[in-house]
């Protein structure tokens, strides 16, 4: 048993009350609905083993549910594209605000010489010797000015805009956690540190200076605790231990050009028979589970040209004319640095074997590095189940990591356990029809307070 648990016997009533219950559901769901859980619940023996302490953050959370939700609306209607290095500052100011008051020392981090605005960065020095915990989300979405979605509107129990889930949601469960041990005074003794980057959805270069602020603050953690969104199967709650590398790919072929009629014979195969074999023994050879390596753009014909930021190209060919240059690029997700070196090993190979007439080449370009699933994200994820048993909440089984994109607390996967989704659930991310579950916030931010708690009593 936990040390800052109480026993099952210690008299300490169950935090979810039918009150309560009704909030975490949220307004849109029908009565009748609501009395059916009412009742299952009453039926239900009590099985919360919350102490006082963590109880009184539960009922923090709910309370300020109002105060959450507005300031989730400001920072949803104050735009923060990736691109916008003004809206990202002006977003972390608001969260500044948050931060000062509950004791956190923040400074801002700014990067221009990677083309975005930089990263709010937040420490809370507690007691000597306890755990150090390390809290990630990211200020920036992915619309810009000229975007026309840019306003925060209410739907019921949803809440639609920008950033809505992806990542101010996150950042909002984040806050209304850390005001609630506030409140219960679990925050007076906690090593906390914040990194919230601007710039998670398109990251500046060099990766190394953009990421620099991030792995640093993981190699002074012993857990990190990610914000993005929670992830759900089947109307379940899951928990994310993993989260899968991100490596862009680009091929370059060349070839004799001539005459059609010269085709694989005298005039060889031509850059886009080559380009074609290469692509499809990536297909048929690469597979192993996990593993995937999509092809995101090709040309190919006389001649290809691509803009600098390779993401636009430019043929021309003619039918009777071997094409003599071919292009294609796409990106690697792997879950392992084992993964990523079998696979671009054999991808190289594969390039090497060239048809007659021509000649390949491939570079790769390190993205997002994995975070594979240790037993130490495992321990964690074990850690807030607990919670989720004493909550009375159903436990968390772990995230097919192919259902997750890539996301910053992979830049410190190597240097400290992690946990992903502390978030809220949501819908429609990266799109106009982005929509955050609001009756989610209060869960994930009372489960996000009794585990910091928990976690920041431990030593190291």
């Amino acid at each position: 048993m936990s040390p800052h648990r109480t026993p099952a016997n210690a008299g300490v009533q169950p935090l979810v009350r039918p009150r309560a219950f009704l909030g975490w559901l949220g307004s849109g769901v029908r009565r009748s609905t609501l009395a059916v859980g009412v009742a299952l619940l009453l039926a239900t023996p009590a099985t919360a083993k919350l102490t006082a302490l963590e109880q009184r953050m539960a009922a923090a959370v709910q309370a300020e549910q109002d105060r959450t939700l507005a300031l989730l609306e400001r920072m949803v209607n104050q735009n923060s594209g990736s691109l916008n290095p003004g809206g990202v500052e002006a977003v972390a100011r608001i969260v500044r605000a948050e931060l000062e008051p509950l004791g956190f020392t923040v400074r801002w981090v700014p990067l221009p010489q990677t083309g975005r605005a930089g990263h709010l960065v937040a420490t809370r020095k507690g007691r000597p010797g306890a755990k150090r915990l390390l809290l990630i989300g990211h200020l920036d979405t992915v619309f810009e000015p000229d975007s026309p979605f840019q306003r925060w509107t209410r739907e019921g129990d949803r809440g639609h805009g920008p950033g809505a889930a992806d990542n101010k949601g996150g950042v909002a469960v984040m806050l209304a956690a850390l005001r609630a041990m506030q409140t219960a005074r679990t925050l007076r003794g906690a090593n906390i540190e914040v990194v919230l980057t601007g710039d998670e959805e398109d990251p500046g270069a060099p990766l190394e200076l953009a990421r620099r602020d991030l792995i640093a603050a993981g190699k002074r953690a012993d857990a990190a605790l990610d914000f993005e969104g929670l992830a759900q199967e089947n109307g379940r709650d899951m928990g994310s231990i993993a989260r899968r590398s991100v490596t862009d790919w680009t091929l370059t072929v060349t070839a004799r050009s001539g005459h059609s009629s010269g085709v694989f014979s005298s005039g060889g195969y031509g850059a886009n028979y080559e380009l074609a074999r290469i692509l499809d023994a990536f297909r048929r050879e690469l597979p192993e589970p996990k593993l995937t390596y999509n092809v995101g753009l090709i040309a190919g014909g006389s001649e290809v040209k691509a803009d600098a930021g390779k993401i636009r190209t430019e043929a021309s060919g003619k039918t009777n004319i071997i094409a003599g240059q071919a292009f294609a690029r796409g990106d690697l997700r792997a879950l392992s640095p084992e993964q990523i070196a079998r696979a671009t090993a054999r991808m190289q190979a594969i390039v090497a074997s060239s048809l007659p007439g021509t000649k390949a080449s491939i570079a790769f370009e390190a993205g997002y590095p994995p975070m594979a699933p240790t037993p130490g994200n495992e321990a964690l994820l074990a850690r807030l189940n607990t919670v989720n048993a004493d909550l009375g909440l159903p436990a968390m089984a772990p995230l097919d990591p192919a259902k997750r994109g890539a996301g910053d607390i992979s830049f410190v996967a190597a240097d400290v356990d992690g946990l992903v989704g502390l978030g809220p659930a949501s819908s429609g991310d990266h799109t106009p029809a982005e929509r955050v579950d609001i009756s989610s916030i209060a869960r994930q931010a009372t489960r996000a307070a009794i585990l910091m708690s928990r976690l920041a009593r431990e030593r190291r």
